[in-house]
């Protein structure tokens, strides 16, 4: 299990490595050509403004892999795949994180406010992502959260790399309590950009920058090698009690079409509630504003062998054939039936 992590581990830098090599790579744009010596000299002719299908064409490629990543998301996301969800994590941070750095962000939450969004026609592949943000939160919740994001992915597989035994479990009562921050901090930077028309703010409530690799000061260093080594021993905290975006899309989620499906014995059982990882259950609720549709209590429902609702209609069928073969009276129905 050990030498399976690492190999993910060292297959992940690998590809990093690559993409930056292959990006800078790249032979640097925007040069302008000499005109050659001698000859005549004639006026620049002014150039066609480009059309709707140019700047298409020009953005296929990431219009492209946004689509590929959402389909390899979703293809996830509906087969409960484990396999498929760690190879969504690492393409999220490689392709989201480090290669475009096109993470949704706080600053987007102001552009709603401000007015000052990406321009449409340039921007197509970044109002994808949002638009499938946005849909996707609506129909199931937070799923951008539990795998598209790339800081959410990139914390999550720190989660399965590193030792179990060094992490620190939040009693429940205070991983409440804490939930409640992130929305402390969106109302807070709302406010502040509100009164001052400044979106600056942003990278000290958020650490998405890193994969950019800019905004390198010593405090946002400082704050950023706090929070990871702090995320070392209590999972996803940044995503779980920290995050303004995280906490705009949990309000958003109240909306959620699907949710997921609880059967009566959940008043009852806490196998779900004590497997998830985001204090997302507790009793036969499932809080939406808290959960990113990970799927660890989907696949604990489909499991015969754990699920007590599958366990009891096993028993009941076995006993009802059983009583069938030997001729024996039907089990009496419950009161209310």
């Amino acid at each position: 299990m050990i030498l399976t992590r690492w190999r993910y581990f060292l297959l992940l830098v690998g590809v990093v490595v690559m993409s930056g090599w292959m990006a800078a790579a790249q032979p640097p744009g925007g040069g302008e050509t000499q005109p050659p010596s001698g000859g005549f000299d004639f006026p620049d002719e002014e150039e066609e403004a480009p059309s709707w299908s140019d700047d298409i064409r020009a953005q296929a490629l990431d219009i492209g892999l946004v689509v590929a990543f959402s389909a390899l998301a979703f293809t996830s996301f509906f087969r409960k795949s484990v396999p498929l969800k760690l190879a969504t994590l690492i393409a999220s941070v490689i392709y989201i994180g480090f290669w475009k750095s096109t993470l949704l962000s706080i600053v987007n939450v102001f552009g709603l406010f401000g007015g000052n969004l990406p321009i449409f026609r340039y921007s197509l592949a970044w109002y994808l992502l949002a638009a499938i943000t946005i849909v996707s939160t609506i129909l199931w919740g937070r799923v951008y959260c539990g795998r598209i994001c790339a800081f959410g992915a990139l914390t999550q597989l720190m989660d399965q790399w590193l030792p179990a035994k060094w992490r620190v479990n939040v009693p429940r009562a205070l991983e409440r309590r804490a939930s409640l921050i992130k929305y402390g901090i969106l109302a807070g930077v709302i406010v502040y950009f509100l009164v001052t028309g400044n979106p600056g703010i942003y990278p000290y409530v958020e650490p998405f920058w890193l994969f950019g690799l800019h905004l390198r000061t010593p405090v946002l260093l400082t704050m950023l090698v706090t929070l990871l080594i702090a995320t070392v021993f209590v999972r996803n905290l940044y995503c779980r009690f920290l995050c303004p975006l995280g906490a705009f899309l949990g309000i958003l989620s109240k909306l959620t079409v699907f949710r997921i499906k609880r059967w009566s014995e959940c008043k009852t059982c806490k196998i779900c509630e004590k497997a998830c990882e985001w204090g997302a259950i507790r009793g036969p609720e499932i809080i939406m504003t808290e959960c990113v549709r990970c799927d660890d209590c989907e696949r604990l429902y489909e499991d015969t062998k754990k699920c007590p609702h599958h366990l009891i209609n096993i028993r009941k069928a076995d006993i009802l054939a059983r009583r069938a073969a030997t001729g024996a009276a039907p089990m009496p129905s419950s009161p209310g039936t």
